[in-house]
């Protein structure tokens, strides 16, 4: 019973890694109907941003955290501007295929500066945040993972709630022609989906990161995760991405614990599968129906 609740509680960690990860895939998807297949790289650009904040800049580590979460924040924006927005109007195998392109060009980028090697962060996470419970022991960068999840979960209900831009994020996701008929800037708010949804993929990659260690190709993999999430809760579902990655990561951990750590990669892909075959659009899509 104690290793089930120390897997259990290792999965929801991992969990909302994935599904806030996911998140931010399925905002781009949302608001501009773009399939991001460069969302791993994305995931380890945060992940060695951070790195190097610690190792070459020498800043503090709630600083390079903060600096490097605006640094993906600035890349979404960048990455929209600059190579997504000149194909607005082409066919969507064009921005699709361009974001192939950008995965590629992310992921020789870093092989250039950091290698193919495992890296480390410094050890920084305070002892105070790991728990131990009679057998269970859960260490600091799961409590960590947890924490900063719950956080963010919070700060983009809030967000998407309230604010202006959330609110106009919402309106084009729901219907592009109407919000543009009520005056929704909207070019604004596909590079405001991008940018969130760096930041995102960045947040998820550096704790990734102090989990598993940084390495280009891992990091990479791991985006692809992103597919069973998003797939299992729902192409055009934030609340289902969120459940999504709770399931897959759930999945994983248990799959690990019990059976073998290497079948532990392939579960999601076998949940992808099984969902497409049963559920195409997912627990919680919305079936589209076409009218002729």
């Amino acid at each position: 019973m104690n290793f089930f609740l120390q897997l259990f509680i290792n999965g929801i960690s991992i969990g909302f890694l994935y599904g806030l990860s996911a998140m931010g895939f399925v905002m781009i998807f949302k608001s501009s109907s773009v399939l991001n297949f460069a969302h791993g790289e994305l995931l380890a650009l945060g992940a060695f941003f951070f790195l190097a904040m610690l190792t070459w800049v020498k800043l503090p580590v709630v600083v390079a955290f903060l600096a490097t979460l605006a640094a993906c924040f600035i890349l979404g924006f960048i990455i929209e501007r600059f190579f997504l927005r000149p194909l607005i109007g082409e066919p969507l195998i064009y921005v699709i295929m361009l974001t192939v392109g950008l995965a590629s060009m992310f992921k020789g980028i870093m092989l250039l500066f950091w290698g193919g090697n495992l890296q480390t962060y410094p050890d920084f996470l305070p002892a105070f945040l790991g728990i131990e419970w009679h057998v269970i022991n859960i260490p600091p960068v799961y409590t960590a993972a947890l924490i900063i999840g719950i956080m963010f979960l919070i700060l983009f209900g809030l967000f998407f709630k309230y604010s202006s831009q959330g609110i106009f994020m919402r309106s084009v996701a729901d219907n592009q022609k109407a919000a543009l008929s009520l005056g929704v800037h909207v070019q604004r708010v596909f590079a405001l989906s991008w940018a969130i949804a760096a930041l995102v993929a960045g947040m998820s990659g550096i704790v990734l990161g102090i989990i598993n260690g940084i390495n280009v190709h891992d990091l990479s993999a791991i985006g692809l995760k992103v597919f069973p999430v998003v797939i299992l809760g729902g192409l055009d579902s934030i609340g289902g991405a969120i459940i999504g990655g709770l399931i897959i990561g759930l999945l994983e951990t248990f799959t690990g614990g019990y059976i073998s750590p290497s079948l532990s990669d392939v579960v999601p892909y076998v949940i992808l599968v099984i969902i497409l075959m049963v559920k195409p659009y997912g627990l919680f899509g919305l079936a589209e129906i076409e009218r002729v």
